[in-house]
């Protein structure tokens, strides 16, 4: 009888979750991934991203100090502190860091075995971990999301000044990071993990692959020194995020704490807020650079 129910659980998710606009018709994407993306667009596109990317610390916050056990609490700082620069500590990335500190012979490899954990110690999301726990792993300041960020944004023209803060982001942008505040930090558990398993959803239904390839072909064509890395990384640890999915909502059904009906209502609440983020970009589209939805 529970499998059964949990599996008519699943119907419903991939109904109301999966099923939905923000995950299956999203328009914008699709016309970003053909890279005819004017720059004064992209860099529209870039700083309401770097808004949505910046404001999201605080529902990460908030589900942290939300949280309703000490397992759910790490789990919540694990996003916190990698979102802000503490590089995930995988066992063979910190051998590899303790090994490029002993000192070699000439001719032994050495500059070899220090190449990448040098850089990984930078924060290049090119190379650091997207697997294993901020728990002993080590704080960059480059490290942090948003940091990556600037450097997309250098290219652009834009600076430190232009990205991130409340008051760049248009009406859509900031109706998406409220509800992320709401919601994905919410105190009421069911709200909270129905808005979380909706977030994964959306990250992993190929957003971000449709994202790099329109990226892919502006760098290829007009903007050569355009850095793809904070893309590609949040790609790979979304592809490693759906293979848990399933085994997650399970875990999540099982508690005596989980209700259905505000499991799914907060989960379709937040996919809305990522939709009019989306419509919202859209409408950038189709105005003058500078002029903000009022």
């Amino acid at each position: 009888m529970e499998a059964k129910n949990f599996d008519r659980f699943k119907e419903t998710i991939e109904r109301e979750f999966m099923g939905h606009p923000a995950v299956t018709k999203n328009q914008y994407t699709k016309w970003f991934s053909r890279g005819d993306v004017p720059l004064d667009h992209l860099r529209d596109f870039t700083v309401q991203f770097s808004v949505f990317s910046n404001q999201f610390l605080l529902a990460a916050l908030n589900r942290v100090i939300n949280a309703d056990t000490l397992e759910a609490s790490r789990e919540a700082k694990e996003i916190l502190m990698n979102e802000l620069g503490v590089i995930y500590n995988k066992p063979a990335v910190a051998f590899a860091l303790q090994a490029s500190a002993v000192p070699q012979a000439a001719g032994s490899g050495a500059h070899s075995s220090r190449a990448v954990p040098e850089v990984d110690r930078e924060g290049d999301p090119a190379l650091v971990s997207t697997e294993g726990t901020v728990d002993g792993g080590r704080f960059r300041f480059r490290a942090a999301h948003f940091e990556w960020l600037l450097r997309f944004g250098e290219p652009l023209g834009l600076t430190f000044d232009d990205m991130g803060k409340r008051r760049h982001g248009t009406p859509s942008t900031l109706h998406f990071c409220d509800e992320l505040f709401r919601l994905y930090g919410s105190e009421d558990y069911n709200a909270a993990m129905g808005a979380s398993f909706a977030v994964e959803n959306w990250a992993a239904a190929g957003f971000w692959k449709e994202l790099i390839a329109g990226i892919e072909r502006i760098k290829a064509t007009r903007l050569p020194d355009l850095p793809l890395a904070f893309f590609t990384w949040h790609d790979r640890i979304e592809d490693q995020h759906r293979e848990h999915t399933w085994d997650e909502l399970r875990a999540c059904y099982d508690s005596p704490k989980f209700r259905e009906a505000p499991f799914i209502r907060a989960g379709v609440a937040m996919l809305d807020g990522v939709k009019v983020f989306w419509d919202g970009l859209t409408e950038l589209r189709g105005r003058p650079p500078g002029i903000r939805v009022a």
